[in-house]
């Protein structure tokens, strides 16, 4: 079963090759990965997808958090959410009728044109995953010049995503000396 997994983490160096590092360890591999910055400047938020069952999706996020510098981790398999992938598909349309029945498909699945060329046509397309492979597939017999796929992203619905700290956040615990241990 394909599992979703949120990392939030420190925006450092190093931190991507890490976690990275941990699916290559464990023997996974992973389907799509997605790495951009938050609306806070020091926090990155990983979109990993991954095929694997129950009992392994728990190791993976109980290993995610042995990392260093992850704030948090959530499996947001089976919750409500919304998962996206962007996709520049470069198609060869260079008679007149290839040309409209590509630029009817792009209508049908409001893909944006983006270039129209003398021998091709650049569309853009966002949505799911099944949503982009069907359309891929209606658009190969035209012939598929490029494809360049972003990888999914998703959120969850309905109310903010688990709150996210970053270390700068955290409140400093000073250890007060004068308190005494009794035994």
């Amino acid at each position: 079963m394909l599992h979703t997994f949120v990392v939030y983490v420190e925006n450092k160096p190093g931190v991507l090759s890490r976690v990275v590092s941990l699916f290559r360890r464990r023997a996974f591999n992973i389907d799509s990965l997605t790495v951009g910055r938050t609306e806070k400047d020091d926090v990155s938020r990983m979109t990993i997808v991954t095929d694997a069952d129950q009992d392994q999706a728990r190791r993976i996020v109980a290993n995610i958090y042995k990392l260093v510098n992850v704030l948090l981790v959530d499996d947001i398999t089976g919750q409500p959410a919304l998962l996206r992938d962007l996709s520049l598909v470069k198609v060869a349309a260079s008679a007149g009728d290839a040309r409209s029945q590509v630029l009817e498909l792009a209508t049908v699945f409001k893909a944006r044109v983006l270039d129209i060329a003398a021998d091709s046509i650049t569309l853009e397309l966002t949505g799911g995953e099944e949503k982009v492979d069907r359309f891929l597939e209606l658009l190969t017999p035209f012939g598929l010049l490029e494809v360049v796929r972003t990888g999914v992203v998703a959120m969850r619905r309905g109310k903010k995503s688990p709150a996210v700290v970053s270390k700068a956040e955290l409140p400093t615990v000073v250890e007060d000396s004068t308190v005494s241990h009794s035994v």
